[in-house]
């Protein structure tokens, strides 16, 4: 065979052959899965024929056919006979949740947030459904919530230093759909938007469905880095900003009451729109001296109001605050997406704040974490210590293994543990290697500590 006979040849997937090891399908099918993911190959790309790419990459055909093969099994990739082989149009769907739920498996991947403690949450519902107006919840609302449950949410959110009211607040199915209507109805296609360097995966996802290009800022523990931000303002003409100041998803990172006055005089300077995503909403909002970045930028943020996240996944609810000049487009996009969450959960949520029992409940699941979290640092004294002690997961750097992260993630999947590495929350290229561990998944301590025991092994057997 000729060596790289293709190589001055145009194909739409030149994986780098100096990554190529044994067994070369299995890097191959990882180097294209890392290429789908990242937003390189985009959906219904055509990809090389395998005859092709097996002479470009001087390997057998049968090796290109096995990566190939295997990238179907995983949704990444689809077959048309007598046309060639494409991108799958969703394929993200399945590398992260395609072992959710299945087998004896303990997951520390996915965050579910003590699932287990539903009592609350049973009691509210059947509170619900005893009031006599239950009738009018099965009729269509607002898209936007009916205006008592808007008041719960503006009252909840003061709590964690929001001053809002009912018209500049509304209900959605989740944090995700909220960033979803902020990016289509604030920005446009090829604006830029300033993130950390670790961020929360789907909204990368999302700012590559809405064509957003996302700027990593560097940053320290402290979180974002109020120079870097001035810097690459300047030099990318960025419109927004997204931040997690509280526990951020994935580093847990809680951001100063300095660090954010710097941050905000930044954002004020260029006039960024900032979405404002407060993941948790547990204890730290107590403290007297703690500020939202919607404190400090009224007028520029959309914060979002996770903590009922927290409170019960299975609720799709999520509360936005919003300033006047967003309000009629962000309200347009959350009626025209229709993604209006249901008027029974928003009620259920509604009895969970006003009953005071979503308090104690966040500050009951509060006390666990900090339990889990100190038998996980029992495990990993070098893991990132949080930026609060109730964290439901945290950020463990991970010594090179001679693998990626995806191989990573599987070879524990094989022993029955889930997690989630960090090529999954980054758009830099060659990142460091982290995982994030949700230790507030496993329905018990002993499951944890089976886990962490087995994660543990893992990075010291390699």
């Amino acid at each position: 065979m000729p060596i790289n006979s293709f190589a001055h040849f145009y194909l739409s997937w030149m994986p780098d052959k100096h990554k190529l090891k044994r067994p070369y399908y299995l890097t191959l099918a990882n180097l294209l899965e890392a290429d789908i993911v990242s937003g390189k190959l985009t959906a219904g790309t055509k990809l090389p024929p395998q005859r092709e790419l097996a002479d470009y990459l001087d390997m057998h055909f049968t090796t290109v056919t096995q990566a190939y093969n295997l990238c179907r099994e995983r949704n990444l990739i689809y077959g048309v006979v007598g046309r060639g082989t494409f991108v799958s149009p969703l394929p993200g769907k399945n590398i992260i949740h395609a072992h959710a739920g299945q087998g004896d498996w303990i997951e520390l991947g996915l965050v579910k947030g003590f699932d287990q403690l539903k009592t609350p949450i049973i009691e509210a519902s059947k509170s619900v459904l005893q009031k006599g107006y239950i009738e009018e919840l099965y009729s269509y609302a607002d898209a936007a919530g009916h205006l008592h449950q808007r008041a719960a949410g503006a009252h909840w959110m003061k709590q964690m230093n929001v001053n809002t009211d009912s018209e500049h607040t509304a209900i959605f199915s989740g944090a995700q759909n909220i960033i979803s209507a902020a990016l289509l109805a604030l920005f446009k296609i090829g604006d830029k938007i300033a993130i950390d360097e670790f961020t929360y995966s789907n909204l990368i996802g999302l700012a590559r469905l809405s064509h957003i290009r996302l700027i990593p800022i560097p940053g320290d523990a402290g979180g974002m880095n109020a120079d870097e931000l001035d810097y690459w303002c300047k030099k990318e003409d960025i419109s927004g900003i997204f931040l997690m100041p509280n526990c951020a998803n994935p580093t847990t990172c809680t951001i100063s009451e300095k660090r954010k006055v710097e941050l905000a005089e930044v954002i004020a300077r260029h006039n960024l729109i900032l979405i404002e995503d407060d993941n948790t909403g547990l204890p730290p909002y107590k403290h007297s001296d703690y500020h939202s970045m919607f404190y400090h930028l009224p007028e520029q943020t959309i914060y979002i109001c996770n903590s009922t996240m927290a409170l019960c996944n299975g609720l799709r609810v999520a509360f936005a605050a919003f300033p006047e000049a967003f309000r009629v487009p962000l309200l347009n996009a959350l009626f025209h997406l229709s993604i209006k969450t249901s008027s029974l959960d928003a009620e259920i949520m509604t009895e969970l704040i006003l009953s005071g029992k979503a308090a104690k409940l966040l500050e009951q699941k509060a006390e666990l974490a900090k339990v889990r979290n100190q038998l996980f640092d029992q495990f990993f004294p070098e893991a990132v210590k949080p930026g609060n002690p109730a964290a439901f997961f945290r950020w463990l750097p991970i010594p090179q293994l001679g693998m990626d992260g995806m191989e990573i993630e599987r070879q524990l999947q094989q022993r029955g543990v889930n997690v989630h590495c960090s090529y999954r929350f980054t758009v830099m290229n060659n990142p460091p290697d982290f995982m994030r561990i949700a230790v507030s998944s496993p329905a018990d301590e002993a499951q944890l500590q089976k886990g962490c025991t087995v994660i543990r092994d893992f990075i010291q057997n390699h």
